[in-house]
This record gives structure tokens, C-alpha cells and sequence, in this order.
């Protein structure tokens, strides 16, 4: 049996007793360790779980799944995934992998940003579609969320941004160069970052003469390490947000509805980086537009 096991967001605590029988009787453990990261390392899941778990990079479940597959279909194993195990598509490509070998599969659920995101008080409800924001470079400057923001924000529903992580990365010099197993170091997009890259992204589409969907004055909330103790949340301006500074990773953002209710104001009122700034924009463009 193929088993996937969430883990939750924060902490080596937040597995469910259910996965964690799971973890201790399966034959071999992986973890899946790049398309997103706990708040712990890996040597204190060690600890906690009381036996090895094999790093998963995406080389690994991207271009050799048959490893982990590999005796499955006889014995347990458990492939653990931070937050819910199908908030990335590779996970549900192992699965359909795992389905085609014979090899039976099982899930178990748990916490994700998805869902996990109410702890801003904006009520899941009103949000649209997830998009994700990349690092921006140079040369390489890609908007094709932009347009599911706008469809989003048409119809007055949030937009959750999910942020860029760069783990175990080649860098383009190192590809170019053929130095194989050469990795940039890990990065993670903050709160500020996203921010100023919608801002820029709003430029863009603004040349192109479609634009207008967010500016420099609309709300948005940053989101710090959400379920861990040290969990932060900035409510203001995307200007105010691309100069905010909520500490270390994982950030996400979201981008606030015009459908924004009352009692999810009067929430993220409360961590607002100016209040006032807050009240003066939010009686501009959100006060009487919930229907």
C-alpha cells in the first residue's frame, strides 16, 4: 500500500494520530521536500517519528517514482507531504503512477493553506481560484496568473497568492555550464516581494492597456507561518505590504475581494499596518459593495 500522509504546516505535532500509526509501521518513509517545507527539519521529524525518513527531492518523485513505488503492492509506504497531500499535481501524477502498477493507494487528509487561510478571518467562501507568484528575473517576468486575478476580483471573490520556493534549484550558469548537482541556495518569496512583484506585473498589463485590477491602494492581507506559534498576519495597502516585513518563511497573500463582509473587515482591521489608511480605503472602494 502506497500511503499519503499530510503533515500538516507547522511543526512535527501536527501529523494526525492516524498518519502517524502509518509512519511507524510502513516499511520505508519518504518525504516529499520541494514543493513546500515544515517549519522543522528533518532530523526532528526523525526524533518525533522514531525511525528514518528518506528526503524526496523532485528529481526523485519527478524522474525515479519507481524507487518509491518499488514494493508497494507487498508492503506499506508512506509518502509524507507538507500540508494536504494533494495541494501539488505531482502528488495526484504518483498516485495515478502507483494505480497503473496495481499498487493500492490511501490517503490521509490533513491541514493545508487552502483551508488553513480562515485563520485571517476572510471566509473561505469568498475566495476564487489559488494562483501562484514565481520569482521574477531579469528577462523572465511571467503574469499568467493575471488573468485568473481578474476573474477573481470581477465577481468581488479573494484572491489567494501562493509564493515561490526555490529548493535544490540549479542555477541557469550552472545548467549552461553542465554542472550537474551544482544547487543555488534555498529561497523563499516574502510577503513584500509578492507585493511588489503584483505591483509590477500591474504595470505590465497597464502598457498593454490591460490593467487595473489592483493597485498601489488596494487591500491585501500577508500571511507568515500560519498554524506555528510565531504566526504573524499584515493587513494594508499592496503598497503598504511590499515594504512590510513578517520574518521567515512561508509566506502567502491574499488579495481582498470587493465582497469583503463586514466581520472579515472588523478581523483584519485588527492587524492593519495603519489603521486609519485602512478605514479611508476600505470607505473608498469596499464599504457597500458586498452584494
Amino acid at each position: 500500500m502506497l500511503y499519503l500522509v499530510g503533515l500538516g504546516l507547522a511543526d512535527e505535532t501536527d501529523i494526525t494520530v492516524k498518519g502517524l500509526e502509518i509512519v511507524k509501521r510502513a516499511e520505508r518513509v519518504y518525504l516529499e521536500a520541494y514543493t513546500s517545507i515544515l517549519l522543522v527539519d528533518k532530523e526532528k521529524l526523525e526524533a518525533y517519528y522514531g525511525r528514518p525518513v528518506i528526503e524526496a527531492d523532485r528529481e526523485m518523485v519527478e524522474g525515479a517514482s519507481e524507487d518509491i513505488l518499488a514494493g508497494a503492492e507487498e508492503s506499506d509506504v508512506a509518502f509524507l507531504v507538507v500540508g494536504d497531500p494533494f495541494g501539488a499535481t505531482t502528488h495526484t501524477d504518483l498516485v495515478l503512477r502507483a494505480k497503473r502498477a496495481s499498487i493500492p493507494t490511501q490517503t490521509i487528509p490533513n491541514a493545508s493553506i487552502l483551508n488553513a487561510i480562515g485563520t485571517t478571518g476572510l471566509q473561505l467562501y469568498n475566495f476564487g481560484q489559488t494562483v501562484s507568484m514565481v520569482f521574477f528575473m531579469e528577462n523572465w517576468k511571467p503574469a499568467s496568473f493575471y488573468d485568473r486575478v481578474r476573474e477573481n476580483r470581477s465577481i468581488g471573490l479573494h484572491t489567494l497568492v501562493l509564493l515561490d520556493i526555490k529548493v535544490k534549484e540549479p542555477s541557469w550558469e550552472n545548467m549552461a555550464r553542465g554542472r550537474m548537482g551544482v544547487y543555488e541556495p534555498p529561497r523563499f518569496m516574502t510577503v513584500a516581494q509578492c507585493a511588489a512583484q503584483m505591483l509590477e506585473t500591474e504595470e505590465m498589463k497597464a502598457e498593454e492597456g490591460v490593467g487595473g485590477v489592483y493597485g498601489p491602494e488596494s487591500l491585501a492581507v500577508g500571511v507568515a507561518r500560519v498554524g506555528a506559534r510565531d504566526q504573524l498576519c499584515a493587513c494594508g495597502t499592496l503598497q503598504q505590504l511590499s515594504t512590510v516585513d513578517l520574518g521567515p518563511p512561508l509566506h502567502s497573500l491574499v488579495l481582498l475581494g470587493s465582497r469583503t463582509h463586514d466581520l472579515e473587515r472588523e478581523f483584519i482591521r485588527e492587524f492593519a499596518v495603519d489603521r486609519d489608511v485602512f478605514d479611508q480605503v476600505w470607505a473608498r472602494d469596499y464599504e457597500g459593495k458586498q452584494s
